[in-house]
C-alpha cells in the first residue's frame, strides 16, 4: 500500500498543497486531478521519490520511501510528463535503458511485443516519431512492467489517439486486477473509473 502523509509542497515559493493525506491500496486506481500549475506533477514525483516535500512522508508498505531507496524504486512504474527520452535512440532502445536503469531486465522480443502492442515504428530514432509515436513509445514501458506492483503516471492520457486510450486503459484493467496499484494525474476525466479522485488547486 502507498500511504501520504500530511505532505506539503512548496516550489519557487508558492505553496502548491499542505496537510494532504491519502492511500493507495492493491486493486485501486486514484486519479490526481486540478488545473494546470496546481501540483500535480510535484505530487507524482513526491510519491515516487523524486522529488522531497516540504513537509510530511510517503510509505510504501509501512515504510519510509526514504528507508527503502532502490528497493521502492523497482517496485514501481514511474512515467513523466515530459518523455525522458534520448532523442537519439530508437524507441526499443529507449525502453530497454529505461528498464535496465529501473533494475529489470526485459528480452528483445517482448521489446518489441510491447511497442507493437502500442502501433510504434521501431526502425527511426525517436526523433523521427510523432509526438503521438513519441508517447506511445514511452507509455510501452507499462507493458514491460507487470511485474511492478504500483504504477505512477503523470498525465499518460495526454498525445494518445483513441487506440492509445483504449490500450491504456486495457493495461490499467489488468494491473487492478493483478491486484496492484495505480495513481495518475490530469486536468481533464479521460473516462476511466478511479477508486477515489483527490482534487488539487
Amino acid at each position: 500500500m502507498l500511504e501520504a502523509r500530511e505532505l506539503q509542497c512548496e516550489r519557487g515559493g508558492r505553496r502548491l498543497f499542505r496537510e494532504l493525506s491519502f492511500s493507495v491500496k492493491g486493486g485501486e486506481l486514484v486519479r490526481i486531478a486540478g488545473p494546470n500549475g496546481s501540483g500535480k506533477s510535484s505530487l507524482l514525483r513526491i510519491l515516487c521519490g523524486l522529488l522531497a516535500p516540504t513537509a510530511g512522508e510517503v510509505r510504501w508498505q509501512g515504510q519510509t520511501i526514504d528507508a527503502l531507496r532502490e528497493e521502492y524504486a523497482r517496485q514501481l512504474v514511474y512515467l513523466g510528463h515530459a518523455p525522458g527520452a534520448k532523442d537519439d535512440l530508437t524507441a526499443a532502445e529507449n525502453l530497454d535503458f529505461a528498464c535496465r536503469i529501473a533494475g529489470q531486465s526485459a528480452p528483445a522480443d517482448s521489446i518489441r511485443g510491447a511497442l507493437s502492442r502500442f502501433a510504434v515504428p521501431q526502425g527511426p530514432t525517436l526523433r523521427r516519431l510523432s509526438q503521438g509515436q513519441r508517447r506511445r513509445a514511452v507509455l510501452a514501458r507499462l507493458a514491460l512492467g507487470e511485474a511492478a506492483p504500483l504504477c505512477l503516471l503523470d498525465e499518460p492520457f495526454s498525445a494518445l489517439g483513441v487506440g492509445g486510450m483504449e490500450l491504456l486503459i486495457v493495461l490499467l484493467q489488468r494491473h487492478l486486477a493483478r491486484g496492484g496499484a495505480a495513481a495518475f494525474t490530469t486536468h481533464q476525466d479521460p473516462g476511466v473509473a478511479a477508486a477515489r479522485v483527490i482534487e488539487l488547486g
